[in-house]
C-alpha cells in the first residue's frame, strides 16, 4: 500500500496540470466578456484574451468577473505541480548536485514569483519568474541532451520556439494581435512536455 502511494505521489505533477486545465476552463467559462482587441465580446474569447484577464475583478466589458477566483486557484495550483515536477525529475535524471540544485531552486523560485502574477505586480512577477525559470529549464535541457533521447529533445526545443515567440512579439509588439491565441498554445505544448517528462521520471523513480 505504501509502495502505491509512493509511484502515485511521484505523478502529482501530472494530476495537478490536469487539475489546472479543467479548473481553468470552468474559469474561462464564468468570464462575463471583454477582449483587449474588443471590449463588447460575450464570454472568453479564446483567440484574443489572455490568461491574465481571468485576474481581474472587473472584466473588460466592465461587468464583475466572478472567473478570478477559480483562475487564482487555477495559477496556484499549477505553480505547485510545477515546483514538485522540478524536484521529481532532478532527482531522477540530474547526476550531478550542482544542476539538481539549479533546477530546484530556480524552478521554485520562478513557481514562487509565477504565483504573483495574480497580483497587481504582474509585469514584474512575469520578468522575474521568466528569468529563474530560464535557468530550471537550461538545467533541464542539458539532462536531455546526456540522455539522447530524441522525444524530449524534440519536443523541448518546441516549447523553447515557442516561448521564444512569445516574447518576441510580446516585447516588439509585432503580430501583437497573435499573441493571446500562441500563449495558450505555448502552455499547452509546454505542459504536454512537463507530463511526458514527469512519465519518465516517476518510472525512473519507482524502479529505486
Amino acid at each position: 500500500m505504501q509502495a502505491r502511494l509512493k509511484k502515485i505521489g511521484l505523478y502529482t505533477p501530472t494530476i495537478g496540470i490536469l487539475l489546472f486545465l479543467v479548473v481553468f476552463c470552468f474559469s474561462a467559462a464564468r468570464y462575463p466578456g471583454g477582449s483587449p482587441l474588443d471590449a463588447h465580446t460575450i464570454g472568453f474569447d479564446w483567440q484574443h484574451n489572455y490568461w491574465c484577464n481571468l485576474f481581474n475583478s472587473q472584466a473588460i466589458n466592465g461587468a464583475p468577473n466572478p472567473a478570478r477566483s477559480y483562475a487564482i486557484a487555477a495559477t496556484w495550483l499549477l505553480c505547485l505541480s510545477l515546483s514538485l515536477f522540478f524536484f521529481i525529475f532532478s532527482a531522477a535524471f540530474s547526476k550531478r548536485k550542482l544542476w539538481k540544485k539549479i533546477i530546484r531552486f530556480s524552478g521554485t523560485i520562478a513557481m514562487f514569483f509565477a504565483a504573483l502574477v495574480v497580483t497587481e505586480w504582474h509585469d514584474l512577477m512575469t520578468i522575474l519568474s521568466s528569468v529563474f525559470g530560464l535557468f530550471a529549464v537550461i538545467g533541464i535541457l542539458k539532462v536531455i541532451a546526456q540522455s539522447r533521447r530524441r522525444t524530449w529533445q524534440i519536443t523541448g526545443i518546441l516549447c523553447l520556439v515557442l516561448l521564444g515567440m512569445n516574447n518576441y512579439i510580446y516585447y516588439t509588439e509585432q503580430g501583437l494581435s497573435y499573441l493571446a491565441a500562441l500563449q495558450k498554445l505555448s502552455l499547452l505544448c509546454v505542459l504536454a512536455w512537463v507530463v511526458l517528462l514527469n512519465f519518465a521520471a516517476a518510472k525512473q523513480l519507482s524502479t529505486l
